[in-house]
């Protein structure tokens, strides 16, 4: 891990993915994530394998002294582990044996994924079948549970890993849902109210605080990401769907850039298209730049490249090009700023 905050831009490598892969096979998924970024490997995750692969389910797994299990409508908190949460928890065990078969000596950056407290509470429902988020008290529990899961997790990656310097990130695409009072209820015709702006804050502050002195970054490929509140709460790097971005984004951008946080730009499509070239898909990040009158060669010191939502969807064959076109999109950005 890095020593102090001040290490962080320095940390993150040109390129990585956002975390899910299509198919099912750990050992190729691994390969996949390692091979294609050697810089900057993440943990791959694969829905495609069903319940307890998917991302609300795999964090579920993580909880401490929390369990959930699939019902019809989702998943929903329950007593006691049961084959739900023993199959997410083997999936993951797969998933990190491959890992540590591909990420041997590695040194430096290694990504890992999980769910964050907002989206998890908006997804997880009570006994009740409404979702956590609409009881507070759910929530902090919902949320220490999750710390504790993440605090285990990362240690066994770091002992899995040793030479890694972990990045957390948490994968919060409902979060904007979550501050605007736009989660649905379980009818389906209420939503559930707005959840207090400093209250959303502290608890991402308390959940990312997990990793000590590592880097923290948010992924949310939903639109309007909170860039200010999550610069606020102490995130290190935010990645998003670039191409959602809109001019009220910019100067929460430029701000954040200018405090040090890291932007993972997700610029490059998650389902099968033809793709342009490299310094085609980078060519928004240098407009950007140029509009906040931020100085290119601070380019390749802030912007780490990766496609614009997971890869679940995709093809195989699509999701091996669009990694490699991530690492050659970096570099056009790098070697050409301007």
């Amino acid at each position: 891990m890095n020593d102090s905050q001040n290490d962080r831009p320095f940390v993150f490598g040109p390129a990585t993915g956002v975390g899910s892969l299509p198919g099912g096979d750990a050992r190729e998924a691994a390969r996949t994530a390692t091979g294609s970024f050697e810089d900057f490997p993440f943990l791959p995750e694969l829905p495609a394998r069903g319940p307890g692969a998917d991302m609300i389910g795999r964090t579920a797994g993580l909880l401490v002294e929390t369990y959930a299990r699939v019902e019809p409508s989702g998943w929903r908190l329950g007593d006691r582990p049961g084959r739900d949460t023993r199959r997410a928890r083997s999936w993951l065990g797969e998933d990190l044996d491959a890992l540590e078969e591909f990420t041997q000596g590695h040194e430096g950056p290694l990504k890992v994924q999980a769910v964050g407290p907002w989206t998890l509470a908006a997804a997880l429902e009570l006994r009740n079948g409404e979702a956590v988020l609409s009881d507070p008290g759910a929530c902090r529990d919902l949320a220490a549970s999750l710390a504790e899961g993440l605090r285990l997790h990362l240690a066994e990656v770091r002992r899995r890993v040793p030479g890694a310097q972990l990045v957390l990130q948490l994968d919060e695409p409902s979060l904007t849902a979550v501050l605007r009072g736009h989660v649905r209820t379980a009818s389906g015709y209420r939503t559930h109210r707005a959840v207090d702006r400093q209250l959303v804050e502290g608890t991402l502050r308390d959940v990312a605080g997990v990793q000590e002195d590592g880097p923290v970054v948010v992924h949310s490929c939903a639109p309007d990401v909170p860039f200010a509140l999550l610069r606020r709460a102490g995130i290190t790097g935010i990645s998003f769907d670039f191409s959602l971005l809109t001019e009220r984004d910019e100067d929460a951008i430029g701000e954040a850039v200018e405090a040090g946080t890291r932007l993972l730009a997700g610029v490059v499509p998650g389902t099968d298209t033809p793709l342009s070239d490299p310094a085609g898909s980078v060519m928004g990040v240098r407009t950007l730049w140029r509009r906040l009158g931020l100085r290119p060669g601070l380019l390749a010191e802030a912007v780490t490249i990766t496609p614009a939502c997971g890869l679940a969807g995709a093809s195989p064959a699509y999701a091996r090009r669009a990694l490699a076109h991530c690492v050659r999109a970096a570099r056009s950005l790098a070697d050409n700023p301007e």
